[in-house]
């Protein structure tokens, strides 16, 4: 009998997070929405349910691993077993690097480094424990992990250690049956760009998309989908560019 998949997606609520979750949803597998805004988790959790499908919403701080801890114990008790988590939670705070207060940087690497960190680790104990046939693990790190740029030394830091973990996991993991890829989107038109106006994400968008507009979540989450798949079974401890035709500056 095949195995049932069973899948939490950090940051679930919104943008890449929610629209991973619709499609993966769609699809069969059962979910649950960890998100720290948990009104919005409800929201996303019960559109899916209406619509057919099975998912549970969880708020969680990704940063807190009590919370990461309880929030895998709390997906193998509502359903039974657990095949992987998509560790895309992540916050931006920018500064230039010499106004950039200590506790900025502490925080950022705190959600999208030991958040993504702390998913792997009680995620994988968990399905080794389980026995899972196919476990898999994605991660969301960014081309801000290869490239440069001004205000951004936090944020660069934090997904760049997310590549290294995704190499790193996928080597211990192989022998428990566990795949761990990522993906590194470019600019997406998600909440974490809203401090932006049209104009500003426009101006983005043109400056550093050689098509000249923002990705779509949905177009990322497509790519994510496939990474759970069985045909990406030969994708493993790779991180995948996702950049709408290519992030350049122009």
């Amino acid at each position: 009998m095949a195995e049932e998949n069973v899948i939490i997606i950090t940051g679930g609520a919104s943008g890449i997070g929610k629209e991973t979750a619709f499609l993966m949803a769609g699809q069969g597998t059962k979910l649950v929405i960890a998100d720290i805004n948990d009104s919005l988790a409800k929201d996303v959790a019960e559109q899916i349910n209406q619509k057919g499908g099975t998912a549970v919403p969880f708020k969680v701080d990704v940063a807190n691993k009590e919370q990461v801890a309880a929030m895998v114990e709390f997906a193998v008790e509502q359903f039974g077993t657990l095949t992987g988590i998509f560790n895309n939670a992540g916050i931006g705070l920018q500064a230039p690097l010499l106004k950039m207060d200590p506790s900025k940087y502490d925080k950022v690497i705190q959600v999208d480094q030991y958040g993504v960190y702390f998913g792997i680790y009680y995620a994988a104990k968990k399905m080794v424990e389980l026995g899972v046939k196919k476990g898999v693990i994605v991660n969301t790190a960014s081309l801000y992990a290869y490239i440069s740029g001004v205000t951004y030394f936090n944020y660069n830091a934090a997904k760049a250690a997310v590549v290294a973990m995704t190499r790193s996991g996928a080597l211990e993991l192989a022998k428990h049956n566990i795949r761990v890829v990522g993906i590194a989107p470019g600019y997406v038109d998600t909440p974490i760009l809203d401090a932006l106006d049209k104009s500003g994400k426009d101006y983005v968008a043109r400056k550093n998309h050689m098509r000249g507009r923002l990705i779509k979540p949905e177009a990322v989450a497509k790519v994510v989908r496939f990474l759970f798949s069985d045909d990406a079974d030969a994708i493993n401890g790779s991180t995948i560019p996702v950049e709408d035709g290519g992030l350049g500056f122009k």
